[in-house]
């Protein structure tokens, strides 16, 4: 007789980004640009008045909050250096089409030129 071999289905479990080194860091971006993660709807706290959060299908907009991953040493005006104002680990609003989508690792990243990042959350 032969056997049936039996499968088990187990849920992937999603990749979570641990800022440990440079080394970790899928991309280095270029001049001014900044590498950021968005923010999931836990982090950024989107729940109603009754504690329910609310599902990314009721509203499609790209979150305008994130994590920067990583910064590019700056741009050259005049022929000098000028470093971007923001610093790996610093939870940033940005704006909200200005960034380009990168997928690395099953983890979305965007790369945002400093001058769109608006503000530095505390």
């Amino acid at each position: 007789m032969a056997k049936k071999k039996s499968r088990v289905l187990r849920r992937a479990k999603k990749p979570t980004v641990k800022l440990v080194s440079k080394s970790a860091v899928p991309v280095t971006p270029l001049g001014d640009r900044v590498l950021v993660r968005p923010l999931s709807e836990e982090e950024l706290g989107v729940r109603t008045a009754s504690g329910i959060i609310i599902p990314e299908t009721v509203d499609r907009e790209k979150p305008e909050q994130g994590k920067v991953v990583a910064v590019g040493e700056g741009r050259y005006d005049d022929g000098k250096l000028v470093k971007p104002s923001v610093k790996v680990g610093d939870r940033v609003v940005f704006s909200r089409y200005g960034f380009d989508e990168v997928k690395m690792g099953g983890v979305e990243y965007y790369i945002i030129k400093s001058e769109n990042v608006l503000a530095i959350v505390k």
